[in-house]
């Protein structure tokens, strides 16, 4: 089996201006085209090298109750610990912040687009300090700023 990486996630929204002006000014997305006959919008994340990152879709459906099948969130990984605590201030000063975890492998903290799309957004910790979570699923309290202490 080749190896498998998550190249784009693409969204279904009730509102696409809504949805744009969220992941542009919340969490700094950049526009690329816009597709008006699809009601279509697609974006890069900062920093990303790649075409794009995100597509938003506007559908008059409505979104299925938490908990239905489907996917349940999207995890978007950033270099430095440091851009897990602002994206966390800025998240929550927007109503959007729904919570953090530390996975004893990752640093958590998750939101909720406008529309209810659930996110993460993690750092990775170094492999040599996975320990005894390397092969575990664990969600635990996480207090951000003694992890900020111990990692820069």
């Amino acid at each position: 089996m080749p190896s498998l990486s998550l190249n784009h996630a693409v969204l279904f929204v009730s509102d696409l201006e809504r949805a744009k002006a969220f992941y542009t000014d919340v969490l700094g997305f950049k526009p690329l085209a816009e597709e008006g006959g699809l009601q279509a919008a697609f974006f890069t994340a900062p920093g990303s090298d790649n075409h794009h990152d995100l597509g938003l879709f506007q559908t008059p459906a409505s979104k299925p109750p938490r908990g239905s099948v489907g996917l349940y969130h999207l995890a978007w990984e950033v270099e430095k610990l440091r851009d897990v605590a602002e994206l966390r201030d800025t998240l929550d000063a927007s109503g959007s912040l729904t919570g953090q975890s530390h996975h004893g492998v990752t640093i958590s903290i998750y939101a909720a687009d406008p529309d209810g799309n659930e996110f993460e957004i993690m750092w990775t910790l170094p492999r040599d300090a996975w320990g005894e979570y390397a092969d575990k699923g664990v969600v635990m309290p996480l207090d951000l700023e003694a992890e900020l202490e111990r990692w820069g």
